[in-house]
């Protein structure tokens, strides 16, 4: 059975979520202050996450912020108020897997939870050669001459999709569908404003280029020589 973690204060909204999901067949612990849903975290290790943002004691992305502390892959669902694009960047740039909007559908919370669990068994922690730059995923870790950056969790997912398919167009649908599961205005406006970051970080050998293909999606280029 599914064990999903589930902050939501609205005791009203709660009940409905919690029993519509139990329905459903998964395991559900519910709490209505990110203090005990942490502790719960750290006790239980959920499956996926569901979280509001605006909660007592400790709120959503300061609870998502401590979970990516221990865990880089538990899928986590922000369900909240909250939408300004501000919001909606900072919880992708934390690590979520998902940003929905109140009032939201169960039916469709259920499939994107679905969607998001089909693909935690097949994590994988690759090392890889970028140019001059050594990329650890598992530890989200990008090194050059004996510097280190620290990545989010987000940055270090679509550096190694970028990787995996370099010198070849991945398109901004593909990316959106795989990272975010989303493709809408809020989605993009953070995707673009990822590629900007990863080009700084790689701007220290000249030799390495990631290229905007108009309307379609970006191209890491790696070449010999420029």
């Amino acid at each position: 059975m599914i064990d999903v973690l589930f902050l939501e204060d609205e005791a009203g909204m709660a009940e409905i979520v919690v029993q519509s999901l139990k329905f459903e067949g998964f395991w559900v612990r519910h709490y209505l202050n990110g203090r005990e849903a942490f502790e719960s975290f750290k006790l239980f290790r959920p499956d996926i996450i569901i979280l509001d943002v605006i909660t007592p004691e400790l709120n959503g992305f300061h609870l998502a912020e401590k979970i990516r502390e221990m865990d880089d892959h538990v899928p986590i669902i922000f369900a909240t108020a909250r939408i300004q694009i501000k919001d909606v960047l900072k919880g992708f740039e934390i690590g979520a897997s998902d940003y929905m909007k109140k009032p939201y559908s169960i039916k469709e919370l259920i499939a994107r939870m679905h969607s998001h669990l089909k693909k935690t068994n097949k994590v994988e922690y690759p090392k890889y050669s970028v140019g001059n730059y050594a990329f650890d995923s598992r530890m989200h870790q990008l090194s050059i001459n004996s510097v280190s950056i620290n990545l989010s969790y987000r940055e270090s997912e679509l550096l190694k999709k970028l990787i995996e398919h370099k010198n070849e167009v991945v398109t901004k649908k593909e990316i959106l569908e795989e990272l975010w599961d989303l493709n809408n205005f809020f989605t993009s406006r953070s995707l673009a404003v990822f590629i900007s970051r990863l080009r700084k970080y790689l701007r220290e050998d000249h030799r390495i280029k990631i290229l905007t293909v108009r309307n379609i999606g970006y191209v890491l280029e790696i070449r010999d020589k420029f």
